[in-house]
């Protein structure tokens, strides 16, 4: 089978054999996958990667032996795989693997593996393009089911990226005053569409005249994908308020320790999420994701799609298996 395959910066197409079924895994036959920032801090040696990268995708049962009832199905996966038997929550087991980030080959590749428990099944009215974002959108559901938000919390979300619109979208679902900061009129317009109060900035110092003039929030929500985002946080949440933080980046970041103990905030790391939950607001059609698809190609001009992917302001890049 194709796959694509990253080692010290570089991008390869590889041939290699069908993933091997272990007792309880199904095999996948990847529909659609798509480029994730992880994927590109990932080439850029977040984590120390080499292997097959892709984790945002839907795919078709094409073998389940314990589970036969799933062949044929599209489907998508929690990407959280216990090594062994696990009764805790599958993303925090000691020694699990992460398709396409740790240990586990992704789905930029014809066929990859997983957990037959890991499945969900797509419901026939999500196409491909929305239940691609099931993985990301779980992500940014993820905040809601770690912070109680209720309907008149002041809510910020820092960040226009992808996860950052997400995140603003399904944030908006518990609280009708979420204001997304970014950089991007044309990005913030998307969740404007979708009812997000938006502010757009000229430059990312503005934030700090913005932090002196504005309101400090009770929480707040760092998606930049930079460093430096956490400390714009610190600026623009209250004294006992909550940061979220989504960035993983490659680079180290400082933090304003002082503000932090001074203020007594408490700042709570966030990633994966429920994507049985995602899927269900997909079913329902409670979030539109189509404006966030930027591009789609073909597997064969993967190289392409990763470039686009990669330039400045991009939205996702969907690859067509």
């Amino acid at each position: 089978m194709r796959s694509i395959y990253f080692e010290n910066g570089k991008i390869d197409f590889v041939e290699r054999d069908k993933p091997q079924l272990a007792p309880g895994e199904a095999l996948l036959k990847v529909r659609l996958a798509g480029i994730c920032n992880t994927d590109i801090e990932l080439h850029k040696g977040y984590y120390g990667f080499a292997g097959v990268p892709g984790h945002e995708f839907v795919a078709e049962v094409e073998d389940c032996p314990d589970r036969p009832e799933l062949v044929g199905k599209r489907v998508v996966a929690d990407i959280n795989c216990p090594v062994g038997p696990f009764k805790g929550d599958h993303r925090h087991a000691p020694d699990r693997t992460v398709i396409g980030i740790v240990n586990h080959d992704g789905a930029f590749a014809e066929y990859l593996k997983a957990p037959a428990d890991n499945l969900c099944v797509v419901a026939d009215n999500v196409e491909d393009r929305a239940a691609v974002f099931a993985e990301p959108l779980a992500a940014g559901l993820e905040v809601s089911q770690q912070i109680h938000i209720i309907g008149d919390m002041r809510v910020m979300v820092l960040g226009d990226g992808k996860l950052g619109l997400l995140t603003a979208l399904a944030l908006k679902l518990y609280n009708p005053n979420v204001l997304l900061v970014g950089k991007h009129e044309d990005k913030l317009a998307i969740a404007a569409k979708q009812g997000v109060n938006t502010y757009c900035l000229s430059d990312p110092e503005e934030l700090t005249a913005l932090s002196e003039k504005w309101d400090k929030f009770d929480l707040v929500v760092e998606a930049t994908g930079s460093e430096k985002g956490i400390n714009y946080a610190l600026d623009f949440v209250r004294p006992e308020g909550t940061i979220v933080a989504k960035t993983t980046s490659h680079l180290p970041s400082s933090i304003n320790l002082a503000k932090l103990v001074v203020d007594e905030i408490s700042i709570v790391g966030s990633r994966c999420g429920d994507i049985g939950l995602a899927l269900n607001v997909l079913e329902q059609g409670i979030i539109d994701v189509s404006g966030l698809i930027e591009a789609e190609y073909d597997f064969s001009d993967f190289n392409d799609a990763f470039e686009r992917a990669m330039s400045k302001g991009a939205l996702k890049v969907l690859v067509r298996m």
